[in-house]
């Protein structure tokens, strides 16, 4: 099950492609994150900084929890670092199961866990001014929901 941790864009409908249909997956769940702007804070670019070894580390023990919790056909996780602008893609996790609930459940812990406690640092770049992103006391109870179980 990969794990992808780059700087290059990638297709989204060219990877869920790739997952394939193997006898016995009966759900695909799929999620793209893009880098978001609105007009009451223009984003000029956000900046995604990341410990190579750290990160990946970290998500794939993630991702072992997930196919422990749940019956996974296959799952995919990519995430980009770097320089993105508004409108690429960030992230992306596919999850393949027998059943629609476990590919929803499962693809939902993930993103939460990606949102929340994969060690990436991102600063959005804005009106000549850069902030780092904390993260939010809603990104923080999405995933508490899948810690108390």
């Amino acid at each position: 099950m990969p794990v992808r941790i780059q700087a290059e864009p990638f297709d989204a409908g060219a990877e869920l492609n790739r997952l394939g249909s193997g006898s016995g997956i009966g759900a695909t769940a799929c999620f793209v994150g893009v880098v978001r702007s609105s007009a009451s804070k223009p984003v000029d670019k956000l900046v995604i900084e990341h410990y190579p070894g750290m990160t990946d580390s970290a998500v794939r023990s993630m991702l072992n929890e997930a196919v422990e919790r749940w019956s996974l056909a296959e799952c995919l996780i990519i995430h980009r670092f770097g320089e993105l602008l508004p409108g690429e893609p960030i992230m992306m996790v596919a999850v393949q199961s027998a059943h629609r609930a476990e590919a929803f459940d499962a693809a939902a812990y993930l993103m939460d866990y990606l949102k929340s406690r994969a060690p990436f640092w991102k600063k959005e770049h804005y009106a000549g001014r850069a902030e780092w992103v904390e993260c939010r006391n809603e990104d923080e109870a999405a995933l508490a929901r899948w810690l108390s179980e």
